[in-house]
């Protein structure tokens, strides 16, 4: 069971105590992602995220590391849509250390220009590999015709000229906007107790004060459409998908039980239709989506030009004969059993 605390200045402060391992992953959860970015900003969620890595008032990001290192922990961070999670794993004993050098980061990271500057570069190379990576990009792609003009679907990384934009004064501006503490959770899982989390949240984020940026939301409309984007690959990349759920929609579990019976797994029918009997794809698999007000279930595969034609038909009948006849017993069963 996990115990919630709300620290008199908005922070929620989130724990499961596993009293049976010697380590605790404490993360910092910032509720901006790439859906909030608007006046041009497309991906300074993501930059941020990068910036915070370069040192704060009080510590080099040599300093920053050498801590981490010291004490054999893990330390990272990652943007999406909606979010954007900073995390560091240590041995429980480190736990004062973990949430000291995560709310530094947080709250007096330099946002030097030089920093700016040099970081923007790794982005663009960040953009640049990216598109090399056509089973990656492929999504992005999927997502920008299905829900057109929308933020969710935009990527994450921003494009050339918006991350090229990017300076001080946008970056303060949007910090200023979403990094505070009504917009923030803390969250640990291991070998702690609650009480004590509560109080190094107060200690090392209790004096933030402020109020997050009120945003209207739009909530996207999917548009069905076929799209061929041509590009110089070996292989030829498909998406299709439908409409789907929410996160927080009673039927998201019946969703999975579903994705893991048409392509969640090497008994999936999909993998066992195109893969295994056929061997027309080495990597085909569905996943869904969930965002706060919208979703989208979406199945993949990657194959040679020449059999494209003939993977997609297959992914139809698949979807088609799990419509009209449904599910089994036995996949039923193996399904819900699956993580």
């Amino acid at each position: 069971m996990y115990r919630k605390t709300l620290l008199d200045n908005g922070i929620r402060v989130i724990s499961e105590t596993i009293p049976y391992v010697k380590s605790v992953t404490l993360g910092i959860w910032v509720g901006t992602g790439s859906r909030n970015e608007q006046d041009d900003n497309h991906g300074i969620s993501h930059f941020i995220e990068h910036l915070m890595f370069k040192g704060t008032h009080q510590r080099s990001a040599k300093e920053i590391a050498e801590m981490v290192d010291a004490v054999g922990g893990q330390l990272n961070a990652f943007t999406a849509k909606e979010y954007t999670c900073y995390y560091i794993k240590v041995i429980d004993s480190h736990l004062d250390l973990a949430i000291d050098i995560l709310s530094d980061m947080l709250l007096a990271s330099k946002f030097d220009p030089e920093d700016i500057k040099r970081e923007r570069e790794v982005v663009l190379e960040e953009v640049k590999m990216y598109e090399d990576s056509p089973d990656e990009l492929v999504h992005d792609l999927h997502l920008d015709h299905v829900w057109p003009g929308h933020p969710l679907g935009r990527n994450i990384l921003g494009t050339l000229s918006s991350i090229s934009r990017f300076d001080q004064r946008r970056v303060l501006d949007y910090y200023d906007d979403f990094y505070r503490p009504d917009n923030i959770v803390v969250t640990a899982a291991g070998n702690l107790s609650h009480n004590e989390l509560v109080e190094l949240a107060e200690r090392y984020l209790g004096h933030l004060t402020g109020t997050k940026r009120q945003l209207i939301l739009d909530k996207p409309t999917f548009t069905p459409v076929s799209k061929v984007c041509p590009k110089e690959t070996e292989q030829v990349h498909l998406c299709l998908s439908a409409a789907s759920v929410p996160q927080d929609a009673p039927e998201i579990y019946a969703v999975h039980v579903l994705n893991n019976i048409l392509g969640g797994g090497i008994s999936s029918r999909l993998f066992q239709t195109i893969r295994e009997e056929r061997g027309l794809a080495y990597s085909v698999y569905s996943y869904q989506t969930n965002y706060s007000d919208a979703g989208l279930f979406t199945v993949y595969a990657g194959t040679r030009p020449a059999n494209a034609p003939q993977v997609l038909e297959l992914i139809l009948q698949n979807l088609a004969d799990l419509k009209a006849n449904g599910v089994s017993d036995e996949e039923l069963v193996r399904a819900k059993e699956q993580p």
